[in-house]
């Protein structure tokens, strides 16, 4: 049975207004996974959990994260969607505003599942591109019933308007917020989102084309059709593809075959999948022909491509290329960068060798081997992808621990990265003398202001709590001056910087007097041994951190004197606790 049709032909309605449909789809595949039945493909998420069932789609908010996408060809002037949609019951009215959005045109034209207003189960909203409605259908509806939603977006303008079961243009519609235009959509998405509610909506029945009347009314086509369902347009595979699929399917078929030409050499009478034979660095076009006696009656085309592996000397060659060429290239990295901090959150890991820094981005593990702070890492391949500005490597196989480098963080001025964040971002660097604006605790996701003491303006810039798991989370801020070491992040093209543990911020949250209670000498030392003085009797706990976070000696002290001599040349950090004071002073070994 046919399950997606792509059409580009123009057809008259029966309203007497022409339009082009683009795609009519009624979901009529197995119960399981919608990407790998059909030309739908992932668009994040994990991949295989968003799925059909009874010819449905099951937009399933909560623990399903696979949000997917069909794409098409992008048009001028107005692009218009319609489905039918039902919620299943809650049990309760839908309360809810965080980023309830089912359904958008590549994250514009969103359609959201709304708190009711009049006494019913929900409503519906819609937004140009934010989380939230902009505007909020009037009329209440209700758990279980089945509506067909009408969204038109004005390409040139980014404006849409929403409807509930109209039957004409005319009829009652809202509109979201004009954002301001041309904008090109090449997709139509469902979203999966853990939000407040978790409420499961079930789609069918989806229409996109070019006019209201294309789309208000289910109408799939009964002539013969082909239809590619991979690969997507525009495809591109890593390096080391030697073979590539072309799956289709056909429709409404009788004495009709299918023959696909591949860069110009045509094969007659084919099925699928059919099997393209591939290299590094190819590119391929396909047209899919559906053909019977009287001639070609349907064509498909797609065209994808096979990365070539390039080989970058650093990281700084690696950001140039990117700059230069696009977020496309699949790498290989020469250097051994040292890992200078890690996470459990999507994976990540931020590295960093003598030319640069950068993000390792990793939602699908793919990077097995354990990695400390401190570790070197060889072998690493993958691609980039930007998030907010802040580029990323997003490796396609894992890495290995190899001997490291150790970095030294480059101290810099506030000025010098407000000007030049770009050339620092994801490095480790060190500011000193630095004050917090802001007194009380650290909370995490929450923006405080720096301010350095370097006489150069500006002197102030964003400390952002990035990482919820730092163990300053919940501790008091700094309240006197100190040298701090963060890792530069960017956000909407300004620079941020965060600290990834309490010893990074070795300003002391005590008072002036109670900071003077500690001294270490001789600082810098060659002697292998160091003397803390405090006034207060007791003993004296000690730990002493690498720079890059890595407790290398601990101790108990009760004369006052630390051996240090197997510490390397280089800066430390010194935490001395006593009778519930503590600081942290730095330390130089020659």
């Amino acid at each position: 049975m046919k399950k997606i049709y792509f059409l580009f032909l123009t057809i008259l309605l029966t309203t007497a207004s022409y339009g082009q449909v683009i795609l009519a789809e009624d979901f009529s595949y197995p119960d399981g996974s919608l990407v790998s039945n059909s030309a739908w493909t992932n668009n994040g998420g994990t991949a295989g959990d968003f799925v059909v069932a009874s010819g449905q789609a099951i937009v399933e908010h909560g623990m399903p994260s696979e949000d997917v996408k069909i794409s098409f060809n992008a048009v001028t002037g107005d692009l218009f969607f319609a489905l039918d949609f039902s919620v299943d019951d809650l049990g309760a009215p839908f309360s809810g505003t965080d980023s309830e959005y089912f359904a958008h045109l590549g994250f514009d034209a969103r359609v959201d599942i709304v708190e009711p207003s009049a006494g019913g189960d929900f409503t519906v909203g819609i937004a140009t591109s934010a989380g939230t409605a902009d505007a909020t259908w009037a009329t209440d509806l209700t758990y279980g019933q089945t509506y067909r939603v009408v969204v038109g977006y004005n390409l040139d303008t980014a404006t849409p308007t929403l409807w509930i079961n109209p039957t004409t243009a005319a009829d009652t519609s809202i509109s979201g917020n004009a954002d301001g235009g041309p904008v090109t959509i090449t997709s139509f998405d469902l979203r999966q989102s853990d939000s407040s509610e978790n409420e499961t909506v079930r789609v069918d029945n989806l229409m996109i084309g070019q006019s209201f009347d294309d789309v208000v009314v289910f109408a799939a086509p009964t002539n013969p059709s082909v239809s590619i369902i991979s690969p997507s347009n525009a495809s591109v595979f890593d390096p080391g593809t030697t073979n590539v699929d072309v799956v289709f399917t056909t429709a409404n078929t009788t004495d009709e075959i299918v023959n696909i030409t591949v860069n110009g050499t045509t094969t007659q009478n084919v099925t699928s999948p059919f099997s393209i034979a591939t290299v590094d660095g190819g590119m391929y076009d396909v047209t899919v022909d559906l053909v019977n006696q009287g001639g070609t009656i349907d064509t498909q085309m797609t065209s994808f491509s096979v990365n070539a592996l390039t080989v970058v000397a650093d990281i700084a060659a690696l950001r140039a290329d990117v700059d230069a060429n696009g977020t496309d290239g699949v790498y290989q990295l020469q250097s051994v960068p040292t890992v200078t901090y890690t996470r459990t959150s999507r994976n990540q890991k931020y590295i960093q060798d003598a030319s640069a820094g950068i993000l390792i981005d990793d939602v699908p593990g793919n990077i097995a081997t354990t990695f400390a702070i401190g570790d070197g890492m060889s072998g690493l391949t993958g691609g980039v992808s930007f998030f907010n500005g802040v580029l990323q490597f997003n490796p396609n196989a894992d890495a290995a621990v190899a001997p490291s480098t150790p970095v030294t963080p480059e101290v810099v001025t506030i000025a010098t990265l407000l000007t030049n964040f770009a050339d620092y971002q994801s490095e480790l660097v060190q500011i000193n003398d630095v004050t917090f604006t802001e007194t009380g605790t650290f909370a995490a996701s929450t923006n405080y202001t720096i301010n350095d003491a370097s006489n150069v303006m500006p002197s102030s810039m964003v400390f952002r709590t990035s990482f919820a798991e730092a163990n300053y989370i919940g501790q008091p801020i700094p309240t006197t001056e100190g040298d701090i070491v963060v890792l530069v992040a960017e956000f909407g093209g300004a620079p941020q910087v965060t600290a990834r543990d309490l010893d990074d911020v070795t300003l002391s949250t005590e008072t002036f007097e109670q900071e003077a209670n500690f001294s270490i000498y001789p600082n810098p030392t060659n002697t292998g041994n160091v003397t803390i003085k405090t006034t207060t009797n007791g003993e004296a706990n000690v730990a002493v951190f690498d720079i890059l976070g890595k407790q290398v000696i601990t101790q108990t002290l009760t004369n006052n004197t630390l051996n240090v001599s197997s510490l390397n040349t280089g800066v430390y950090l010194v935490k001395i606790s006593q009778n519930g004071a503590t600081t942290t002073k730095k330390l130089v070994i020659e």
